[in-house]
């Protein structure tokens, strides 16, 4: 049985927002709700960029059932591996053990604030993987001392850990990292409905590990008129267009606009379902289930249509999806 999970994109409404939207999510029938952790918005147009942890911990007090996720946060450049360990390990106390701590290698456009530069692939590839090996140290909550070839850490010990620690997905994109990270992780994360990337993880782990979920995330753009419906998500989500390849390096939310800037309407609305018929946002997702996605988070692209889409439009759209 898929779950079915709701985004809180951090970009693009307000902290107090996101809280709200968590609480009615839960309430109308999502399974767990996942959280961007951005320093800046794509694009301008978006507007937001609240601290995405913070927001969690009040999301984990305000809700009882549903599972969080961060979907992605990167543990290099703006955070160190050590502080990472410490904030997953309270959010999963103050979540009662509901919470997935999503990791991935990062964007440009977040982790360059603190002026660290921002290195190549490999180099980042490297540092996830360090980063990751210090997280599982220190939710042993033994005292770690780690000299690695990235990260230094200096007696360092998580006082407040949740018992069995916390499950961690990582971010994978082809055969190279699959075979790097699925035996460091305990779920796959990704935004391409491809089976190839499934297999590959659940083989790299081996047979004798407990079974993995794949998480998986599909933007759609609800809206009682399809025009307008496809204007907004060409508005908010066209940046969308470019693929991770390109995203992860731009720097700013004017690198992103000058990137988008011939992207068309239609270009937006041929990878993004938009408009009032359920029947086509629905069917948009059926890529992930047919290659095999265990738990799929839906993106309503904008803040304007969030509350509307929560309280009129969800509930249906979730049985559509539970009916595929």
């Amino acid at each position: 049985m898929t779950r079915w999970g709701y985004t809180l994109m951090t970009e693009q409404s307000g902290p107090k927002e996101l809280v709200k939207y968590a609480v009615d999510a839960e309430n109308v029938g999502f399974d767990f709700e996942v959280s961007s952790d951005h320093y800046s918005p794509w694009l301008t147009s978006q507007g937001h960029a609240s601290y995405a942890w913070t927001m969690l911990g009040a999301v984990a007090q305000a809700t009882s059932r549903v599972e969080l996720a961060t979907y992605v946060t990167c543990p290099t450049v703006r955070y160190h591996p050590a502080v990472v360990a410490q904030k997953a390990a309270t959010l999963q106390l103050l979540a009662d053990g509901r919470f997935i701590l999503g990791l991935g290698a990062g964007e440009n456009l977040n982790e360059h604030v603190v002026g660290e530069g921002w290195p190549m692939v490999d180099a980042r590839q490297n540092m996830l993987e360090e980063a990751v090996q210090i997280i599982r140290e220190l939710h042993t909550g033994e005292l770690v001392t780690w000299e690695g070839e990235c990260f230094r850490v200096d007696s360092a010990r998580i006082w407040d850990l949740p018992d069995g620690g916390v499950p961690i997905g990582l971010a994978v994109s082809g055969e190279k990292s699959i075979a790097r990270f699925a035996p460091l992780g305990d779920h796959l994360i990704s935004t391409e409905p491809e089976a190839d990337l499934i297999t590959g993880w659940n083989e790299a782990r081996g047979g004798d590990q407990p079974a993995s979920r794949s998480i998986g995330q599909v933007p759609i753009c609800w809206g009682p008129d399809k025009e307008e419906a496809i204007a907004l998500a060409h508005d908010q989500f066209r940046w969308f267009a470019g693929g991770w390849s390109v995203n992860a390096d731009l720097p700013t939310p004017a690198g992103f606009a000058g990137a988008s800037q011939f992207v068309r309407p239609e270009d937006v609305a041929g990878s993004i379902a938009c408009g009032p018929d359920l029947d086509e946002l629905a069917e948009s997702v059926k890529p992930f289930l047919e290659a095999g996605y265990s738990d799929v988070a839906l993106v309503q692209v904008g803040d304007q249509r969030q509350q509307e889409f929560l309280d009129t439009v969800a509930a249906p759209l979730l049985d559509k999806l539970r009916a595929l």
